[in-house]
């Protein structure tokens, strides 16, 4: 497939788990990258510094002046910035929908001043009614207004529950990382409703090449969602059991109330008929399976685990 002479792009939000991700494919593939962030020095520390493949822009996407400069100066754009949380954010959706749809709103006016192509990454619980979900969907829906109704070209992908080393387990209390942390502590494992939720995933790697590719790639699909995730049924307590296993932890399963802005029995899951992923030359055998993704992020933990305390918010 033919790829866009691209060779300089903005990445919003590029100092945080999936960010860092983006870059480093970037960084790879010859790209010159400029992450923007409000707190880019935790991320950034990986990149040597003065080796010229990232620069970093200070700024916030709800500064439309800031993002307007950073978008002028770079060729695409991958938009990752968000504000996460789900029962976090539920008492006070504010700054959320700031964050979330008016600052999106800004990089896709930005893009469009600019003819800039650009993707944007929405989420794959849709449909959910808590802050975060309503709010990254709400963008997703004017990023399509405007592909529609002017010549703005942003390509949408939906990543399903992206895991890998390094993800942060607090404040936003993530799934993966607080499982496996709590099973190499052996301290209890919260379990929210009766674990039979299904959740698709995707490693991070894989998230950041597909990204990639929906910005590089001529692929002409800017009306259609792209999907990204292994397309498996993985219930909730079968993760949690997983990686007790593999981990060869003491700890207990512990079922709690389901978090306020969460669905009991809830399916969040790709369909592969419908994924529309083969538009980027990707097939599902590209992917890292989930044991071989599991694996390595427990492994990363094991050698890190000193650097992390148990997450005690909202258990």
């Amino acid at each position: 497939m033919q790829k866009n002479n691209i060779t300089k792009v903005l990445v919003t939000g590029g100092a945080g788990f999936i960010g860092m991700a983006v870059a480093r494919n970037l960084v790879s593939k010859g790209i010159q990258v400029t992450i923007l962030d409000r707190n880019p020095k935790e991320g950034t520390q990986q990149f040597p510094a003065g080796n010229g493949a990232v620069n970093v822009f200070y700024g916030d996407v709800r500064d439309a002046t800031a993002v307007l400069e950073a978008v002028q100066h770079n060729e695409g754009v991958i938009h990752l910035a968000a504000m996460l949380g789900t029962q976090e954010t539920i008492d006070n959706p504010g700054p959320v929908a700031e964050v979330n749809v008016l600052g999106s709103i800004n990089v896709f006016n930005a893009v469009r001043q600019f003819k800039r192509k650009a993707v944007y990454i929405a989420v794959g619980n849709h449909w959910m009614n808590n802050p975060y979900s309503i709010t990254k969907t709400t963008a997703e829906r004017f990023a399509l207004m405007m592909n529609k109704e002017s010549d703005a070209k942003i390509a949408i992908v939906r990543g399903m529950n992206v895991f890998g080393p390094g993800q942060k387990n607090a404040p936003v209390r993530k799934m993966m990382p607080n499982f496996i942390i709590n099973a190499l502590k052996n301290e209890d494992i919260i379990v929210y409703g009766n674990g039979e939720q299904v959740m698709d995933w995707i490693y991070v790697d894989d998230i950041a090449e597909i990204l990639v590719r929906a910005l590089l790639n001529d692929h002409g699909n800017y009306t259609k969602i792209f999907e990204a995730g292994l397309c498996e049924d993985l219930t909730v307590i079968g993760v949690a059991k997983k990686i007790i296993e593999m981990t060869g932890s003491k700890s207990k399963i512990i079922n709690k109330p389901m978090r306020r802005g969460e669905i009991p029995d809830s399916k969040v899951k790709t369909d592969e008929s419908t994924w529309n992923l083969e538009l980027l030359d990707w097939k599902k055998d590209n992917m890292v399976s989930f044991e071989e993704g599991l694996k390595n992020t427990i492994d990363y933990y094991k050698k890190n685990i000193d650097k992390y305390e148990i997450n005690t918010l909202f258990v």
